[in-house]
């Protein structure tokens, strides 16, 4: 698994690894993937951490997510917060087939991929793509299923302030009715199996938003696939 995400990031041109400093790797060193990539048991819900063979953490059991599956290959957390920024904000894109690999190293995403009828990226809003340049989901299901993506079913119709500085009920109203489906392609979706693809979940109002406008279209199944969860501080939940 670790040896073919190296493989990946090796078949480009050569550079430091953007961790350690080794050479020749891009972004990520073997190594580093090795040390910083290891798999924690997680709610297969809503992927934050859970303790053991738990499989579905209280909060997902309280009240389910609009998501029936979610996986997430990384935490949020040093070096791939990093990473990830530099990713988005740094011009990067062609870091996406390393960053996919990444995520294909994860459980249960060979299977999700493999099973559904539909790939899609979270959207970004006209403005977003103006400031960025490209959508980093999108870089990702472009790796992740070559030929299979459906880029343009899922729309993005309105711009919303960062979520970042947002409380979780604050990123929640942020999002409402931020999302909705291309009236010429809703037909695509009646008893579909989704994966819904993102960089980051935070607080998972945005991918759950989607969710929620995917399912209210007809999605029988929807999977969401993150390469990176930011897990909360011990004691606190989602």
């Amino acid at each position: 698994m670790f040896r073919a995400l190296f493989k990946s990031m090796s078949a480009r041109l050569p550079s430091q690894c953007a961790v350690c400093r080794a050479w020749p790797a891009q972004p990520v060193c073997e190594a580093c993937v090795v040390r910083f990539a290891q798999p924690r048991p997680r709610c297969r819900t809503c992927a934050l951490p859970v303790v053991g063979a738990i499989e579905q953490c209280g909060a997902c059991v309280r009240s389910p997510p609009p998501l029936d599956a979610c996986v997430a290959a990384v935490a949020y957390e040093y070096p791939w917060s990093h990473l990830i920024v530099e990713f988005k904000f740094g011009a990067r894109p062609g870091w996406a087939s390393s960053f996919a690999m990444l995520l294909r190293s994860a459980p249960w995403v060979e299977p999700a991929l493999e099973n559904a009828d539909l790939i899609l990226p979270m959207p970004l809003s006209a403005q977003r793509m103006r400031e960025r340049g490209f959508n980093q989901a999108l870089e990702l299901v472009r790796q992740l299923a070559p030929g299979r993506n459906g880029h343009g079913l899922l729309l993005r119709i309105r711009d919303t302030p960062p979520q970042s500085a947002l409380k979780r009920a604050e990123r929640l109203q942020n999002v409402r009715h931020a999302f909705a489906v291309e009236p010429l392609r809703i037909g695509e979706l009646a008893g579909a199996k989704v994966v819904l693809v993102d960089d980051v979940m935070t607080s998972g109002a945005s991918m759950y938003a989607a969710a929620d406008t995917l399912r209210a279209a007809g999605a029988a199944h929807i999977t969401g696939l993150v390469l990176a969860r930011a897990d909360p501080p011990q004691g606190n939940s989602r």
